[in-house]
């Protein structure tokens, strides 16, 4: 299909954006998705019998969906066909779906590409289930949501998912240095604001890509850009993390510590500090839930709710507004009382559980819904707890090669007391420190 630019005989003359020119021509040419097209990935053994089946591609933006989709009807003789969810409605799908089998009765199947397929409703998504059980179409739908979430069992039924990765700060540089040699010149920026770049574009590579374009035409002849100067350039702020990321780990260590250590002044810190560095919000929610579930446990089981409840204030208030319930989440789980009973129970439960392989529960305690199951003597002898004086009956419920264990043993102390003892500590040290 020829546009109006190619029509008037401009299309040579129009610029293309850098992530455009650099497009991966082979699959072996895409970058950080080793596990789908490297040379035992999941795609490149696909193809390997020219066949291919439906897909839905599942993963952050700016990591290779698109070009991917591209190649693989490239690679199968299909013709492809591109469509946004944002934009069609049921009347472009019928277009579409005549299309393709016009060209299936010429002898040419379609791979159809839909991008943000999960922007269709249920009854849009139903209507690709005839013409992918007919083979009038190859779906490939492309997608940054959860299809679980998203998209009719129906349709996942009939489609592969495949995960596509963020790109790691190795896969980012590659992408520069390709960029490099397109242009023919180098990045004008210090090793430290190179790697500043790399963090900025947060496994997007087509975000990393016009970040590079972005720091090219503003760069003066014999200019080189340190981090800050990359910062006021680009409009972003340049991450304080270093390039090995031992800052990351650090931080977050930090602060798991700190809760840890009932300070939630330094926790506070520690937040805030990842925050401002553009550590992802969400990172920082679900490590909390783990505070939550890993050092408090069932001394105060109200804390997983509140971790919970702040991830979810987080995704429904987004950025800034949403980080005060992430604070409010790390002042709850730092004052609460502390208990790692349960995390400690549960490592011993999952060894006692592989080491003993598949054991038989013992027969007392077992369903007995036919005379033959009754005659092998199950469920002989059980004991209703319920019926029992205090509801207890004591009975074992191990496997009888293993015999009774004991796993979990919870610290029997005064919670409130001791977080109280912590607060005074604190509050004492900090006087003799002559802080506030």
């Amino acid at each position: 299909m020829v546009d109006l630019f190619e029509a008037a005989g401009l299309g040579s003359e129009v610029p293309r954006p850098l992530a455009d020119r650099l497009r991966p021509a082979r699959l072996s040419e895409v970058v950080g998705q080793d596990h789908l097209v490297g040379p035992d990935g999941v795609l490149t053994r696909m193809l390997e019998t020219r066949s291919l089946g439906s897909l839905i591609l599942w993963g952050p933006p700016g990591t290779g969906k698109t070009t991917v989709a591209r190649l693989l009807a490239t690679a199968t003789d299909l013709h492809f066909e591109q469509i946004s969810a944002i934009f069609s409605g049921v009347a472009d799908l019928k277009k579409v779906f005549e299309q393709a089998r016009a060209r299936r009765q010429m002898g040419k199947a379609t791979l159809l590409f839909v991008d943000e397929i999960h922007r269709f409703n249920r009854a849009q998504q139903d209507s690709f289930l005839p013409v992918m059980e007919d083979g009038t179409v190859t779906l490939v739908g492309a997608t940054t949501e959860n299809p679980s979430f998203e998209l009719n069992a129906a349709l996942l039924s009939r489609a592969r998912v495949l995960v596509f990765k963020a790109l790691d700060p190795d896969a980012i540089a590659r992408l520069l240095t390709r960029a490099e040699e397109v242009e023919g010149r180098a990045l004008p920026l210090t090793e430290e604001a190179r790697f500043a770049l790399v963090n900025m574009a947060d496994g997007d590579g087509r975000a990393a890509l016009t970040l590079a374009e972005e720091v090219w035409r503003a760069a003066r002849a014999g200019e080189v850009f340190d981090v800050a100067a990359l910062a006021d350039v680009v409009q972003r702020r340049a991450p304080i993390y270093d390039k090995s990321e031992d800052g990351h780990y650090n931080l977050i260590s930090a602060l798991h510590k700190a809760v840890r250590g009932s300070d939630p002044d330094a926790a506070l810190y520690y937040l805030a500090r990842m925050l401002d560095a553009g550590e992802a919000p969400l990172f920082l929610a679900r490590r909390i839930v783990r505070m939550a579930i890993e050092d408090i446990g069932n001394a105060d089981p109200q804390a997983l709710v509140v971790a919970n409840a702040a991830k979810d204030a987080f995704d429904f208030l987004g950025s800034p507004e949403g980080e005060l319930a992430l604070a409010q989440a790390v002042v709850y789980v730092a004052t609460a009382p502390k208990s790692n009973a349960v995390y400690k129970a549960f490592s011993a439960a999952k060894r006692a559980a592989k080491e003993g392989g598949s054991l038989m529960p013992p027969k007392h305690i077992l369903n007995a819904p036919t005379k033959l199951m009754k005659g092998e003597g199950y469920g002989a002898g059980y004991r209703y707890d319920h019926d029992e004086p205090d509801a207890f009956s004591g009975q074992n419920y191990f496997p009888e090669a293993i015999g009774r264990q004991s796993f979990y043993h919870p610290v029997e102390r005064g919670f409130e007391r001791e977080i109280r003892k912590r607060m005074d500590y604190w509050a004492r040290l900090r006087a003799e420190r002559g802080e506030k």
